[in-house]
């Protein structure tokens, strides 16, 4: 939209306020029923629609639900957010997001609900197929991305849920306790990214309550965060269901309720303003941010839109193709040959999970058998098929087994396609183990005695133990590739495009080793985040816990290198920013695509941080021989942390290491800078703070220090008289030892005792008054 044009909407609104009565205002703030807003006819307003998204468009033809089980009009079903993310290219699913828009705009769709950027605290949680990444800075560009390739063709995005709506378990309820850093550095950050670069129509906020209240009722989080502090120009609308009470919603910042309540809601609404307790300028400030939408949506309809399916069914198989992570390939055994003999085994290669369950169910316009894309691949070999389980129960079946083991014995090589079946994760519900069914935990480990030879694919929303792992030579992880999973897959294991995905979160070797494996889902309702800031990679690393596979893996079928890391200064101020280059070569013999990842680490900090953190990534395709130079630019977010006491970002002076490498456990390349940070903030001394505190570089200054020395050089802290240092030289080494024993002692006793402390050891009567004295001194500004 245009200034102009915004100008002359703008303008409309305003004469539309003059004219409209408390309840149409009121009225304007629901649903009219489950997907359409409100339409005043008198004044032209028109109602649009929004329908469930987020990797495809769930309008549903006839009695509307919003669990995904009545049925829907034909859309490309691309990937689900925990495939795409691990495609780490944002070009790609900027594209993907035009293809989207285009199938809103041919459908008569104002608002494409998604995509969802909660953050994936625990594997456990029944939605994260629908969520990007553990990690805030992959998520909120990925989520940018998102949404600005569908508004790019005039249709609005909703990014949800909003906020720290990490698990199913009692979702309408729970209360999501979590202190205010971490809060701020994983789970909103997860947000803001999107939020600022992207501009979403709405935002949605989610059932649960944060930190005690409904986040439908959240001022902190609705209006001074998400509008104040971030900007956004649209407006809030409501999970479906979320709102608790309705007046306090609108007065916090929830601008629209979904779905259509009845009436109920605009009565409250109505009443709040006539007792006086909603201010009637916040109902106006709410209706004109929804007119702004609804107007802008009118103004960029495309009349009788359509869009080539075809066209769209071969970019969600590009897009499945570069979502899909090779995470083993012993002894070179993929990419396949198209000679020889091939079992291939699982009932999901004739009936695929493409998707996961709930609201974000997608009726695709066509959907890949993945068996008959492998055999159209495989050439001239052979290739048989055997069952080896159910997909309808976990119940082992013998004689499945038994047919699909002699199949793979007899065969060069067994591909096994395995996976979570639909009742393992949906909305609505979180899992409760990491394990593959047992029918088919049974049936690998027949196939692995039977045949050396065995390459697993997977499909699920997100991670699984694998015991079975040292058993198998090849694994591709293929989340939940959409409708054309099955060409993407025989693309893959056939070598027509060599993998490029890399894990968009931790694959932990088992369920104990998860950061919130103590406290999720939590205690009725309530969860506390005990973890903090260590979410994902950041705890693997501080904890020094090996994952199964990292955060940032997957393997190609080409090598590629990395040199030259450069840095545009060895020293930097930190609002200047710093520019990092490296060159990146394909070493191999096929063309491939690297992600190159930047991680940032503070070498030493005067506050806990983690080991290292993403703050920049690239995805390069690179022809064999091939070189290329990758570049990030890095402001000073990517040097900070959340300060709770000033409520900023602050980054503090000293050396940041800078790596490059293929995973957050392959660091290749490092380099040091020097940060030029905030100024230290002025922390009033006290008769508690601490001798070892006040000593550190930079909390006095160099003459505060010295007053301090001199006062400590009394009573406990005397310095040894000449007669004391002449008798020394005559101990012995014994004596020695001793001494420096006792001075080690004294020395760490004395950095975390008080100034109270030092005082009261020393004994002297006018001790008190000297204390004051310093401190006073301490105190006076330079």
């Amino acid at each position: 939209m245009t200034q102009h044009t915004q100008m002359d909407t703008d303008s409309k609104i305003q004469e539309l306020m003059k004219q409209m009565t408390l309840e149409e205002k009121a009225g304007l703030c629901s649903g009219r029923d489950f997907w359409h807003t409100k339409a005043i006819e008198r004044l032209d307003i028109p109602s649009v629609m929004m329908t469930d998204g987020p990797h495809g468009l769930r309008k549903q033809a006839a009695e509307a639900d919003h669990l995904g089980l009545n049925d829907s009009v034909p859309a490309t079903c691309f990937p689900s957010a925990a495939g795409i993310a691990s495609s780490w290219d944002r070009e790609l699913i900027r594209n993907m997001g035009r293809a989207l828009g285009e199938e809103c705009q041919a459908e008569n769709v104002a608002v494409l609900l998604g995509p969802g950027a909660n953050i994936k605290r625990s594997p456990l949680c029944g939605r994260n197929f629908e969520y990007f990444s553990e990690d805030p800075y992959l998520s909120s560009e990925i989520a940018a991305s998102h949404i600005q390739g569908v508004q790019s063709q005039g249709v609005g995005t909703s990014l949800k849920h909003f906020a720290v709506n990490n698990q199913e378990h009692r979702r309408m309820s729970v209360d999501a306790v979590v202190d205010e850093r971490t809060l701020r550095e994983i789970y909103l950050a997860s947000f803001e990214g999107a939020v600022k670069k992207g501009q979403p129509w709405t935002v949605m906020c989610s059932y649960n309550q944060v930190n005690g209240t409904y986040a439908s009722e959240n001022e902190y989080l609705l209006h001074d965060i998400l509008k104040e502090e971030w900007g956004l120009e649209g407006f809030v609308v409501s999970d479906w269901g979320a709102v608790n009470e309705r007046a306090e919603g609108l007065a916090a910042g929830l601008e629209l309720e979904m779905p259509s309540s009845g009436g109920i809601g605009d009565s409250k609404i109505v009443e709040a303003v006539k007792n006086g307790s909603l201010p009637e300028e916040k109902l106006d400030a709410a209706v004109e941010r929804i007119l702004r939408i609804v107007f802008r949506s009118i103004a960029e309809k495309v009349e009788q839109a359509a869009y080539d399916r075809e066209e769209h069914h071969q970019l969600a198989r590009q897009v499945a193709r570069e979502s899909m992570v090779l995470l083993k390939n012993e002894a070179g055994i993929l990419p396949l040959q198209r000679t020889g003999h091939y079992a291939v085994i699982g009932e999901l290669a004739k009936r695929p999970r493409y998707q996961g369950g709930g609201s974000s169910h997608i009726k695709p316009t066509r959907l890949e058998n993945i068996y008959e894309e492998f055999a159209a691949e495989a050439g001239e070999a052979q290739v048989d098929y055997a069952d080896g389980y159910s997909l309808k129960s976990d119940q082992i079946d013998e004689a499945k087994i038994a047919q699909a083991v002699k199949l793979a014995a007899e065969a060069d090589v067994a591909v096994l396609f395995a996976g979570l079946p639909d009742a393992y994760e949906s909305e609505g519900y979180d899992r409760t183990h990491l394990r593959l069914p047992d029918n088919q935990l049974r049936l690998i480990a027949e196939l692995t005695e039977a045949q050396p030879n065995l390459v697993v694919v997977l499909s699920n929303g997100s991670p699984v133990e694998m015991p079975w792992l040292g058993g198998v030579k090849g694994l591709l992880e293929a989340y939940l590739g959409g409708q054309a999973l099955g060409g993407a897959i025989a693309d893959l294991l056939f070598g027509n495009v060599s993998p490029s995905g890399k894990l968009a979160e931790t694959f932990p070797i088992r369920l104990e080793d998860t950061p919130a494996y103590l406290s999720f889902p939590g205690v009725g309702d309530r969860v506390e985040y005990r973890e903090g800031i260590y979410v994902g990679y950041r705890y693997y690393d501080k904890k020094k816990v090996e994952p199964l596979f990292p955060f940032g893996y997957g393997l190609s079928y080409t090598t590629f290198a990395y040199s030259d890391l450069k840095l545009s200064a060895s020293q930097a101020d930190a609002d200047s920013g710093l520019e990092v280059s490296v060159k990146v070569s394909n070493t191999g013999k096929v063309t491939g695509k690297e992600i190159v990842q930047l991680y940032v680490r503070d070498v030493e900090s005067t506050v806990d941080r983690p080991e290292r953190e993403l703050k920049g990534f690239e995805k390069v395709e690179l022809a064999p021989g091939e070189s290329a130079n990758v570049t990030f630019t890095l402001d000073r977010r990517a040097f900070a942390y959340y300060d709770v006491e000033t409520k900023n970002w602050r980054v503090e002076s000293g050396t940041f290491e800078l790596g490059v490498g293929g995973s957050s456990r392959d660091i290749t390349l490092t380099a040091e800078v020097q940060i030029e940070g905030d100024a230290p903030i002025f922390e009033p001394v006290h008769r508690n703070s601490l001798i070892g505190d006040l000593m550190q570089p930079g909390r006095l200054t160099p003459d505060k220090k010295a007053i301090l020395e001199d006062f400590l050089k009394g009573g406990l802290f005397t310095a040894p008289e000449p007669d004391e240092q002449a008798s020394a030289a005559d101990s012995t080494d014994e004596e020695e030892g001793e001494e420096a024993d006792n001075a080690g002692l004294m020395e760490a006793m004395g950095r975390y005792l008080p100034l109270r402390a030092a005082v009261a050891f020393a004994a002297e009567p006018d001790g008190e008054e000297k204390l004051r004295s310093l401190i006073d001194q301490l105190n006076q500004e330079n």
